[in-house]
């Protein structure tokens, strides 16, 4: 996969895109990064990258012709590459392991961080996706693209050692993980489940099937109210609502 991020502030991304998995990713040749100050791509002699929006307002915008440029040097390096052109965006669509998993089959992903009060509407028209990382505002898309990329990334073949936890993490499922334990067995009087130390692999995950969806109605209930459930654990749902209503009486 190859990744070229447009941003002002090329230093934000030195240490999060070199180290840990997204780093390891680079040293095997999984994956390209190419971060780019688009403010070389000005045609002022100030490098000016932003103006008063037309019809006044507050702050400034990012105006199109950097951006312009900034695409225009991809595309004529790559000519025959499909590309995402994402824009970080508030008003975009919210960011979710779906959309992290759909990112993941592409080729070539092009983020585009904004800064200052928003974007000239033209730079929409380069644009296949709009998406945002959450119903709030931050300074910039840096920390928003860094989000995505990593969770991009690591779902790319070979880049995790275990190819299975991926498909296991909480929310591909469309459920929160269940509880996982490593040794002691016990520490500090906490016992582990005798099931899971049990050696019964059936045993087992029927456990992890039934504690995924206690701690999906416990912590996220939204989340049962789109996933598909086998007639199984729509079985586990019902009992642990049973038991649920039971315990309040």
């Amino acid at each position: 996969m190859k990744i070229d991020v447009l941003t002002l502030f090329p230093r934000m991304f030195q240490g999060p895109l070199t180290e840990s998995i997204i780093g390891k990713a680079i040293d095997k040749d999984l994956l390209q990064v190419n971060v780019m100050n688009f403010r070389d791509y000005t045609d002022n002699k100030h490098q000016n990258v932003d103006d008063y929006p037309y019809g006044g307002g507050a702050g400034m915008l990012l105006k199109a012709q950097p951006i312009f440029a900034a695409i225009d040097a991809i595309n004529e390096e790559a000519p025959d590459t499909k590309k995402r052109v994402i824009l970080l965006d508030p008003a975009g669509v919210p960011f979710t392991q779906a959309v992290a998993e759909e990112l993941a089959e592409e080729e070539h992903l092009v983020f585009i961080c904004g800064h200052y009060e928003g974007y000239d509407e033209r730079i929409r028209t380069l644009v296949t996706d709009e998406i945002s990382l959450g119903d709030y505002v931050l300074t910039g898309g840096e920390l928003g693209a860094m989000v995505m990329i990593d969770a991009t990334v690591r779902l790319l073949p070979e880049v995790l050692g275990n190819d299975q936890s991926a498909k296991t993490d909480s929310h591909s499922t469309g459920l929160l993980e269940h509880p996982q334990y490593t040794r002691p067995a016990e520490y500090r009087g906490m016992k582990v489940p005798d099931v899971i130390i049990s050696g019964n692999h059936k045993k087992i995950k029927e456990w992890q099937d039934k504690e995924s969806i206690r701690r999906t109605l416990e912590r996220r209930p939204d989340m049962l109210e789109t996933v598909s459930l086998s007639a199984e654990q729509q079985n586990y749902l019902k009992e642990l609502k049973m038991e649920r209503e039971a315990s309040k009486e």
